[in-house]
């Protein structure tokens, strides 16, 4: 069993002990009234490299690419302090969805080998996120709710509680330190960008849709920016992708900014501008 111990340090940052290792988990800030950690920090190899994944996914490797690096790239990338409670991964996972991708991912990762090191005290009961307690188990997510499994990885926003910092320890040292751990946040990632993008193409018409603008209407939806009357309505346009780009703007111009960036490489290196959407194979084809 992994054994936390931990110290808030200088600059508001809390670093962590794990089998001797010691690593940042967090630096502790204010949002929204309430408080939480965030952990953008890292070196290019704790980073999502696209290419490292092209044999595996092929061109849904470099599809959410530009995503990953406007949600931070890093594989221990946190966020405790909005009102998703806890987020991680390179995509920025998301705890408080029902059956969404967090709890799909940390589904997959309580299949690892090292589950029970790290979380000795949860278990897959029918598919189902489980916590062991006397007498029995507790099911912490439902197709309704993920309360209980929120209140186990951080119980308030009002504070920075021991739990909240212990938990994201385990998750920030288990990403970087085993490889099964990162190949799971991809496959996960990449599956629920695929299962979007089939829900994408009927919902706003996307079959034979270029590849980029398939991209920036899946990064709107992964980050909730917008409804789908705006993304119809840019759709709709002249030029479709100039529009898209303009949602967000003015409430994110950084992201969008960086989005745009990684988009215009892609379309440079041939990577993107030579794909379209093909509902039939539920895949991108050769234009």
């Amino acid at each position: 069993m992994k054994l936390v111990t931990f110290a808030l340090e200088a600059d508001a940052r809390y670093f962590a002990q794990i089998d001797g290792d010691r690593f940042l988990v967090g630096k502790r800030i204010g949002f929204d009234g309430g408080k939480g950690l965030i952990n953008l920090a890292g070196a290019p190899g704790q980073r999502y490299d696209r290419a490292a994944h092209r044999a595996t996914h092929g061109f849904w490797a470099d599809f959410i690419h530009p995503t990953a690096s406007v949600e931070g790239g890093l594989f221990h990338a946190l966020n405790t302090y909005d009102r998703a409670r806890f987020t991680f991964g390179f995509l920025q996972f998301a705890a408080h969805v029902p059956n969404g991708d967090f709890v799909r991912y940390l589904r997959a990762l309580l299949a690892l080998p090292l589950a029970t090191e790290y979380f000795p005290d949860l278990r897959l009961e029918n598919d189902r996120i489980v916590r062991l307690a006397d007498g029995g188990s507790l099911a912490l997510e439902s197709d309704d709710s993920t309360a209980r499994l929120l209140d186990y990885l951080n119980p308030s926003r009002e504070q920075v509680e021991d739990t909240e910092v212990i938990q994201a320890a385990k998750f920030v040292h288990w990403a970087q330190h085993d490889p099964e751990h990162r190949r799971v946040q991809v496959d996960v990632g990449v599956r629920m960008f695929r299962a979007k993008m089939r829900e994408y193409a009927q919902r706003y018409d996307l079959d034979r849709a270029n590849d980029d603008i398939c991209l920036v209407v899946s990064d709107i939806r992964h980050q909730g920016r917008a409804r789908s009357v705006e993304i119809i309505a840019a759709l709709q346009q002249t030029d479709p992708l100039a529009a898209l780009m303009k949602i967000g703007q003015h409430r994110f111009p950084d992201r969008i900014a960086m989005l745009a960036r990684e988009i215009q490489r892609l379309l440079a290196d041939g990577t993107l501008g030579t794909r379209r959407y093909d509902v039939a194979s539920r895949d991108f084809v050769v234009r």
